[in-house]
This record gives C-alpha cells, structure tokens and sequence, in this order.
C-alpha cells in the first residue's frame, strides 16, 4: 500500500517573497527519505510517498523548508481519497465554465466565524461560493484577478488557507492517481 501525499504550500514564489524552487525542494525532500517526489507549477506543489501521520509529516517538511530556505511556509497536506472526495462535492463541477473559473480554497481547520454578509456584499453578479468546515468552493467565470471578494477573503475567513484553481486540483488528482499505482 502506498501512502501518497500531496502538499500544497502557501505563498509561495508569489510578490517576490518565499522563494521555493521547485527543482531544490524536490533534492532536499528525497534527500529526507520522501520518495517518488513530483513537483507541479512554481506556486508549491509537491506530491510524494511516505509513510508518516499528517502531523509528523507536516513538521518534516516545515523543518526541512525552514532549514534549506530559511522560511517555514503554511502546508496544507491531503490524501488522494480526500481530494477526490472534495472533488465530487465541488457544487460547480457541471458549470460551463470550469478550468481557471473554479477555485477550491483550503483550509487549515474549520473556520470559526465565516462574515458571509462581508462575502456577499463583495460577490460580484456571476460569482458563486459554498463553504464548508475544509473548503470554499468558488466559481467566478469573469476570473478572480478582479475579484472584489477573492481580495477581502481574510477579512471574511478568519483561517489559515491556500487556493489552487480546478485545473491544477485536477491534475494534481490524476499525478496522485499516477504515483498510488
């Protein structure tokens, strides 16, 4: 049996700040006994096999970034059954417009107060969100650059979190997919 992980970091190699590559994490990382490590895009994505609990795991690979590149970044941590799971339950999935127009926002834990009238005055016409304890799900066809409401979303979401667009969700779902075989 595998155990499969994909680690989606915060803020990384976007303003100028946190800077990750990608080619480096992937050498520090194997070199800590992580394996069959896969890197998507500059934004920190990184897919790998170990055999650790979440939260063990996590301080690994906060050590080892801390270590290497002097910064200790936000890591959100999922299994495949997890992100596949959240995938079905993604309210949008039979949307038109999909791709870059859907965002799944993760969270660290549940949020515990959500200001949906802060949410709801920002949303523009076309825009859409659902939020559960894990999870905002987001449709925004015109885009989020633009976004009114992706701009004050730390104001309305009291909670640590990272989005990835449904392109990249997807295929970091079938990467994952790839290693479990």
């Amino acid at each position: 049996m595998t155990n499969v992980w994909i680690a989606l970091f915060r803020g990384i190699n976007v303003g100028g700040n946190n800077k990750l590559p990608m080619k480096d994490l992937t050498k520090v990382m194997l070199a800590a006994g992580l394996t069959d490590v896969k890197t998507y895009i500059a934004s920190g994505n990184a897919l790998f096999d170990y055999d650790l609990r979440e939260a063990a795991l996590e301080k690994l690979i906060g050590d080892l970034v801390e270590t290497n590149f002097g910064f200790r970044p936000s890591i959100f941590l999922i299994t495949l059954a997890h992100l596949e799971k959240l995938l079905v339950e993604n309210p949008y999935r039979d949307r038109e417009h999909q791709g870059k127009a859907q965002h799944i926002f993760f969270f660290k834990a549940p949020p515990e107060k959500v200001d949906r009238d802060l949410l709801d005055s920002l949303k523009a016409d076309s825009e859409a969100y659902e939020i559960n304890d894990e999870v905002m799900y987001l449709y925004a066809p015109e885009g989020i650059g633009r976004s009114k409401m992706v701009e004050k979303i730390g104001r309305a979401i009291k909670v640590d979190m990272t989005a990835r667009n449904l392109n990249t969700v997807e295929t970091l779902r079938d990467m994952a997919a790839e290693l479990e075989k």
